[in-house]
């Protein structure tokens, strides 16, 4: 088995491209195997290795079926109410909080 090719951030040839920005073009890889890595320098944990794609390989991302679009409608709006009052926070939970902002701090209201 051969080792993948790595590049240095910024650097990787034309033609390959990260999941983000398949996405940012409306495509998928779509079963494509990996061909690179991408090396993003950190200072302290060590470089983040992002996988590259071919783009000529890529497929076009499947449309949002009316279903699909439903259950997503779903899942967002059980995010926004909160589990404590049972309101609708008007904004998604974070779930480090798991509350919406006057339960979790009742003093500063």
């Amino acid at each position: 088995m051969s080792a993948l090719p790595v590049y240095r951030w910024r650097l990787a040839p034309e033609g390959l491209a990260t999941r983000r920005q398949l996405r940012a073009l409306g495509l998928r890889p779509g079963g494509a195997p990996v061909v690179a890595q991408l090396e993003r320098p950190r200072r302290r944990r060590g470089p983040l290795v992002a996988y590259l794609y071919r783009v000529d390989t890529a497929v076009p991302v499947r449309p949002m079926t009316p279903a699909k679009r439903a259950a997503l409608a779903k899942a967002n709006a059980a995010r926004q109410m909160c589990p404590e009052c049972g309101q609708d926070a008007g904004y998604r939970i974070p779930p480090t909080l798991g509350m919406c902002g006057p339960c979790a701090y009742p003093d500063a209201a």
